[in-house]
């Protein structure tokens, strides 16, 4: 909010620049998730018994085609009949927007920002006085056990195409090296196949055009280490460590060890 205040006479398209936002943190054998949005966090738990590993949703999604987010929104505007609108068949915050909790899209957060020169198409048409999309993050909990086998961190651009199990399985049934890129060239696959057309002519097309086809897909994948989740409750880590992507972060650095964004458009 404060870099849109600043940048409103220049730039003020930028009240209607949003994106979701999925982060986690591991902590002392202690898995924190925090969600904005409808990006998802997925666990993938061995079955001892059974040798299979099952998913586990981690996260809280914020979509107004979920009719417990409906719900939410109309308890809180109660003098807005229309703060959900069924828009070509889909659930839209304002018939604009499907998410009811974002980072940015300021232009719905104060009223300030809503008008012009913003574009009349991001516009709401009715003066509101208070949020009409919220910042606030659902945050989970989650004791890490032995029995945990790895975490996928998605935005919905791969849900739309997998269910939990589904991905899951994805990885656990090939080589970890390389597995987000697999599962997101996957996904591509399964949306070039909705399309009826072919993968490889799916990959020649324009990235500004792509939106038309496809959602844009992020996806990270982290491994635990089942000996330090077996001692975890035991043993108190001096902090996080996270490595990747050729990238070492010291152990007594607090820091998330994953994010991925979604802002319609990366």
């Amino acid at each position: 909010m404060s870099l849109v205040s600043q940048l409103w006479s220049i730039s003020p398209q930028i009240a209607a620049v949003g994106s979701c936002c999925l982060v986690g943190v591991i902590c002392n054998g202690t898995l924190y998730i925090a969600n904005l949005g409808d990006s998802r966090a997925v666990l993938g738990r061995l079955v001892k018994a059974t040798g299979e590993v099952l998913a586990m949703q981690l996260s809280t999604e914020h979509n107004a085609s979920i009719e417990s987010i409906r719900q939410e929104l109309y308890s809180m505007h109660p003098d807005d009949s229309n703060i959900v609108v069924l828009k070509h068949n889909v659930w839209r915050v304002k018939g604009i927007i499907q998410i009811s909790r974002c980072i940015g899209d300021v232009y719905l957060k104060k009223a300030e920002f809503n008008r012009e020169p913003l574009y009349a198409k991001f516009r709401v048409p009715q003066p509101f006085k208070r949020p009409i999309l919220s910042s606030e993050p659902s945050i989970l909990v989650h004791q890490l056990q032995p029995q945990d086998q790895f975490i996928i961190f998605a935005s919905d651009g791969l849900w739309e195409h997998f269910s939990n199990q589904e991905a899951v399985d994805i990885v656990q049934n090939n080589p970890r090296a390389g597995i987000a890129r697999r599962m997101v060239k996957t996904a591509l696959k399964a949306a070039a196949k909705k399309r009826e057309m072919r993968y490889s002519d799916l990959n020649k097309i324009d990235r500004g055009v792509r939106r038309h086809f496809h959602d844009d897909i992020t996806v990270i994948v982290v491994f635990l280490d089942s000996n330090l989740m077996s001692r975890a409750s035991t043993v108190k880590f001096p902090g996080i460590s996270v490595r990747g992507g050729g990238v070492s972060i010291p152990h007594n650095t607090l820091a998330p060890f994953t994010t991925t964004t979604d802002n319609g458009g990366t």
